[in-house]
């Protein structure tokens, strides 16, 4: 059998050339050479062969399609952000900044597995498998029957995977596996590439579910080839203030659930614990109602969190600063704007702060009533009533446009005991909700009109 040759492939243009270069001698361009492998033509060997066995083609009608079967890991709000557990054959990749809790997470959600009887496999490939064990304990997993192997050689991670056939496998992490085949470092774009590729194919013709650990960049980004997000089915990155006790895990990419959904989990010294109520964490304990203080419902996936957003108001200079924690600075901007032309409150010679309280990041323009409300207050000094909540997003034409599955919005806020509320007039419900005031508006300065008459 001839031997695989190595190749450096040009990532803009496809061309190949047998040693690196700087420039790629067919394009043009720099630094866009990397390793591969060129193997010679062989019946009994092809690594880039189908994943799927050989089918004919058949129509959508035909196929008879079931719902994949999911197992619950037994942490709750894991499951919440997997699609409601782990799926046979499945790729999660999880990734996070260093310490966040990663591994405690995925060992503890293995200990719960395994005993419930299933055969799970954890691969170190940053810590011996002393040092897990040490975890284990801290974390009060005593007697846990976790099976746990210290290598970082793909080869042998396959083979081992192959002889102990586990339900779910952990690849701690996926930028220290390296494969024979290539002789760059672990952690290369090609040996992170080339091991994901291997590992996914293990995993749909085996049926074992393995969850890699990847590293992050400094902004916050998955480290490594964007083709590694492109071939798992789940990708997950895990939130939070290192300073904090508090953790968000958030799905990105779900083949198998809902994306954007998000898993509060609470540090201790037990390891990570969900939270049954995570709008408490981001609603400040004021006694007394407060003046830059308005509190909204967000949706995170499929879960309405309120969330408190503060603003503070202050005389500033020539040149006013706008500065925004957790929201979009830019449609701040644009919101103190409209705020100027539509409802008369001007912040032109004013520094803005605006903040999400709890760390969470607020993308949606559900925010933007919210957001005025609360500058308003400031500017005005006069604190919002107490049990308020706003929603709804605002156009440059100061008109308050509904936002998505406010019965749902509405509902958690009632729960929770809020009395009042200022949303779109499209999301104002048909029949009452019990012990909430609701009130409709259309434009901004209905809404500044509201308030005032509650005040």
């Amino acid at each position: 059998m001839a031997k695989d040759k190595t190749i450096y492939s040009c990532t803009e243009c496809g061309g190949s050339n047998p040693k690196w270069l700087g420039k790629c001698p067919h394009c043009g361009a720099w630094n866009t050479l990397i390793e591969s492998i060129a193997e010679t033509a062989s019946p009994a060997k092809n690594r880039f062969a189908s994943l799927a066995r050989p089918s004919e083609v058949a129509t959508l009608a035909d196929i008879e399609a079931t719902d994949m079967a999911r197992t619950p890991t037994g942490h709750e709000e894991l499951d919440r952000v997997l699609g409601g557990g782990i799926v046979e054959g499945g790729v999660v990749l999880i990734g996070g900044d260093p310490g966040i809790g990663k591994s405690t997470l995925l060992l503890q959600a293995l200990d719960s597995l395994q005993r419930r009887g299933l055969n799970t496999l954890y691969v170190t490939g940053e810590e011996s498998g002393a040092q897990v064990a040490l975890r284990s304990r801290r974390l009060g997993l005593d007697g846990s029957q976790v099976k746990v192997l210290a290598e970082i050689q793909l080869e042998k991670i396959l083979a081992t995977l192959e002889a102990t056939q586990p339900a779910i496998a952990v690849i701690d992490s996926i930028q220290t596996v390296y494969s024979d085949q290539l002789t760059s470092a672990p952690g290369s774009v090609a040996q992170v590439r080339e091991c994901a590729a291997h590992l996914t194919r293990a995993a749909k013709s085996s049926g074992v579910c393995i969850v890699l650990v990847g590293h992050v960049t400094k902004e916050g980004a998955l480290a490594g080839p964007r083709v590694l997000e492109h071939m798992v089915d789940t990708v997950l990155y895990f939130e939070g203030d290192t300073h904090s006790s508090f953790r968000l895990v958030r799905a990105i990419k779900n083949r198998f659930g809902a994306v954007n959904e998000i898993g509060v989990f609470a540090m201790t010294e037990k390891g990570l614990k969900g939270v049954s109520n995570p709008s408490a964490i981001f609603l400040s304990q004021h006694a007394e109602p407060v003046p830059g203080s308005c509190v909204m419902v967000t949706l995170e996936g499929t879960r309405p969190l309120l969330v408190e957003i503060q603003a503070l108001v202050d005389s500033g200079g020539p040149s006013p600063r706008r500065l925004s924690v957790g929201l979009d600075r830019d449609r701040l901007a644009m919101l103190l704007a409209v705020l100027h032309r539509h409802a008369g409150v001007a912040c032109m010679d004013q520094d803005v702060f605006v903040n999400a309280v709890g760390g969470v990041r607020i993308s949606e323009p559900a925010a933007d009533l919210a957001v005025m409300l609360a500058i308003t207050s400031s500017l005005r000094g006069k604190p919002l009533p107490k049990g308020f909540i706003a929603f709804g997003e605002v156009g440059l034409a100061g008109e308050v446009r509904p936002a998505p599955r406010g019965q749902e919005r509405l509902k958690e806020a009632a729960k929770l005991g809020f009395s009042v509320a200022v949303v779109p007039k499209a999301n104002a419900p048909k029949k009452p909700i019990e012990g909430l005031t609701i009130h409709a508006v259309e434009r901004v300065e209905q809404a500044m009109e509201v308030v005032r008459s509650l005040a």
